[in-house]
């Protein structure tokens, strides 16, 4: 029994290794809605209505459109961004990049033309998340506090 355990634990490794090796294209003149998670690379280069979760690079071109977040290891964004991007190492807004949503990442490039819109945050991705929980975890509670002072007053 021990060892079938073990030549699934195998078998899973290698296709994980398999799939992270596969990248995903999304091409020009396309759309999709729905979100897009997987261990490769993505490309879009045409319009998608969802978020994109990558453990590997998210790619896109200078046509592309995303109206939603994107999670990545690595991003270069050549295109519209309307959402939220979090990548864990390098993020690079090439010239022709619009970002129009907050950015938290750790290492950050951006070219002269880009335009970025909302706040940035960098340095170590899960700390920075964790300290925003934290935040947004007292807000609730100062804002629950001052809502029950003015009932009560």
């Amino acid at each position: 029994m021990a060892m079938f355990g073990n030549n699934a634990k195998e078998m899973k490794g290698q296709e994980i290794d398999k799939i992270s090796n596969a990248s995903t294209n999304l091409g020009k003149g396309a759309t999709l809605q729905g979100n897009v998670d997987t261990y490769g690379n993505v490309r879009v280069d045409g319009k998608l209505i969802g978020d994109v979760r990558s453990q590997s690079k998210v790619a896109t071109g200078n046509a592309s459109l995303i109206e939603g977040s994107i999670f990545a290891q690595n991003a270069e964004v050549e295109g519209e961004v309307k959402g939220r991007v979090e990548v864990t190492d390098l993020l690079v807004l090439k010239s022709t990049a619009i970002v129009h949503g907050d950015i938290v990442t750790g290492k950050l490039v951006i070219e002269a033309g880009a335009i970025f819109n909302g706040s940035c945050q960098m340095g170590d991705v899960n700390k920075i998340k964790t300290q925003n929980l934290n935040k947004n975890i007292v807000s609730a509670k100062d804002k629950k506090e001052a809502n029950t002072k003015a009932i009560n007053a």
